[in-house]
């Protein structure tokens, strides 16, 4: 696995050739294809149960090819991927490709009961998209119940042949995911979760590229590592792969140069940590310029909102110089403290997009103010110790603009194309039904003004509708950092502060903006984020703890057709699964 994740300039050029080649067969008609990459790549993921050792315990896991973390897509800029997926496990199982644009191509984007039905037990589906315009590092994971939780991997998009890095090339190039471990079925976690109506457990360890570290029992080898050389400079491919925690990352005595958010190029700031929410990257360029010796990474947790329990041990990996002994101790990584909000304003507040990043749209046609945050319902169960565990005797429930969303059952996109009713409304409203103070001012005596109203309901834009949204985090039972993620598109990060929006003394950037897919909407504050709606489709936005995806924090855009076949959606793939 650690050969693997590392990939070097010889990997880089041996990917050139191939790509040089193949795209001279689709210059010949061998493999083009519409829309057209410039080569394809092709790869087959097979969903199996595969048996591990972790953490004293022999376990089984969803996992794909057996891989933990699973492969790597590696490909080129506007490159045409596919990917054959088989599911050989009793589970459903969908794959989703995060942050990738999925241009004409919604039948592939795969969150379960929104782009497709899930792929049964024994059945195939194949994925196809294009990179357009695309490079950096993504992440891929399953889109179906909490089956991320092991099932994901790293994409790693190339430049075009004979672009080079806008940063110091690296010596050498390291894949690190960030993630959560349970010894816990996570199909059946989250049903007891969901049914006891309380919240989760935390998890038994977080892992460094499948690793939990000497911090956790029978984990003393269990640990990833990094072998370095002195004067080198390497680039670190961060992604967090966490399901229900946001997480800091450190190196000991060493600075992280970002160069890369969201597989977006950005001008160079150097920090002593990053913090990543689930579905967040980063590339960090980190030099060995210390002495040598054996020092700590460390991923720590960063958990804003109140009275939620979370695990504390950190996972530590290994950046060991050549020439270290062995068996030395490690210089520890200090990562901030689990609530230091201060240390994630710091890191947001230097990004800015390179040039060359889509223009941020000027004007705006459809202005819409989301509020985002938890609810308690109201128990109704008849056993309400079993099934009402949440906050004072009520149900954990989540929402935007106090509608928690209900996946229906049966593909939405499916329903929308094929004009089948009664699976979801086009009423999600674009703004709250009555403004107040949302952080400091919610109502909290649950459960009698707590509740949320349950839907499958959308909101409908015209194809090339500039959309500027407003992102309000709410204190009606907690108010809380939440990673926000746009299915289909990426935004400019034009603003973002504490408290309640205010549009006459927001400071918004139009010039160097970030340009993400996933936002962390900051603890107690407002995000304000502009796209252009130019890909025709069904497109899911969530937040991205998981835990808060299930208790229903997401709403779904549909992007109607525009003129022409290249802003039309195509007509479903033949093996499109079926509910």
């Amino acid at each position: 696995m650690a050969n693997q994740l590392a990939t070097s300039g010889i990997l880089y050029l041996w990917l050139n050739l191939l790509i040089m080649n193949a795209h001279r067969m689709s210059v010949m008609g061998f493999i083009a294809r519409w829309p057209g990459g410039r080569a394809t790549r092709s790869y087959d993921f097979k969903v199996q149960t595969t048996k591990i050792e972790k953490l004293c315990n022999t376990w089984d896991i969803v996992t794909i090819n057996g891989m933990f973390p699973g492969p790597v897509i590696y490909a080129q800029e506007d490159d045409r991927v596919i990917v054959r997926v088989t599911n050989e496990t009793p589970y459903n199982a969908t794959i989703h490709w995060h942050g990738v644009r999925q241009r004409l191509s919604c039948w592939s984007d795969g969150p379960s009961y929104i782009t497709q039905c899930p792929i049964q037990s024994g059945q195939t589906f194949t994925y196809e998209f294009t990179l357009v315009q695309q490079k950096g590092t993504l992440l891929w994971h399953a889109h179906v119940s909490w089956l991320r939780g092991t099932v994901y991997g790293a994409i790693v998009v190339y430049p075009k042949t004979g672009v080079p890095y806008p940063f110091i090339y690296p010596y050498e190039e390291h894949i690190i995911l960030l993630g959560e471990f349970w010894l816990r079925d996570l199909v059946q976690l989250e049903q007891s979760v969901i049914a006891s109506g309380g919240g989760p457990p935390p998890a038994d360890a977080y892992t460094i590229n499948g690793h939990p570290g000497p911090n956790y029992n029978c984990s003393t080898n269990d640990v990833y590592k990094i072998d370095v050389v002195p004067g080198k400079t390497y680039l670190l491919r961060l992604i967090s792969a966490s399901l229900n925690t946001e997480h800091f990352f450190a190196i000991a005595n060493h600075k992280l140069t970002i160069v890369e958010a969201d597989a977006e190029y950005t001008k160079p700031f150097t920090t002593d940590h990053v913090m990543l929410g689930p579905g967040q990257t980063l590339n960090v360029l980190v030099t060995a310029n210390q002495p040598i010796a054996k020092y700590s990474m460390a991923m720590g947790p960063y958990m804003s909102a109140r009275n939620v329990p979370f695990q504390t041990i950190t996972s530590t990996a290994y950046f060991q110089y050549l020439g270290a002994l062995p068996n030395s101790l490690s210089s520890p990584a200090p990562v901030p403290t689990f609530n230091d909000n201060l240390a994630v304003k710091t890191v947001m507040d230097g990004l800015r997009s390179l040039s060359g990043t889509p223009s941020v749209p000027k004007e705006i046609d459809q202005n819409l103010f989301i509020t985002i945050g938890l609810n308690v319902q109201k128990c109704t169960s008849r056993n309400p110790q079993q099934n009402c565990q949440g906050l004072n005797g009520g149900v954990m429930a989540a929402s935007m603009n106090n509608i928690s969303f209900i996946k229906p059952n049966i593909s939405l996109l499916e329903a929308y194309y094929r004009k089948i009713n009664g699976y979801f409304t086009e009423d999600f409203p674009g703004a709250p039904f009555k403004f107040y103070d949302f952080v400091n001012g919610a109502p909290n005596n649950a459960p009698v003004d707590t509740n949320s109203l349950n839907g499958s309901r959308t909101y409908v834009l015209e194809y090339g509708t500039r959309v500027q949204l407003i992102l309000q985090d709410t204190g009606t039972v907690t108010t809380e950092n939440h990673p926000i993620h746009l299915h289909g598109f990426s935004f400019h990060v034009i603003g973002y502060g504490t408290g309640n929006y205010n549009p006459d003394t927001a400071n918004f950037n139009l010039v160097d903006p970030p340009y993400l897919n996933t936002i962390g909407v900051p603890v107690g504050g407002w995000a304000a984020v502009r796209f252009l709606a130019d890909n025709p489709g069904v497109w899911f936005m969530h937040c991205h703890l998981e835990i808060h995806l299930s208790w229903g924090l997401s709403v779904v855009f549909i992007v109607k057709n525009g003129q022409g076949p290249l802003q039309t959606l195509p007509h479903p793939p033949a093996d499109l699964p079926r509910c």
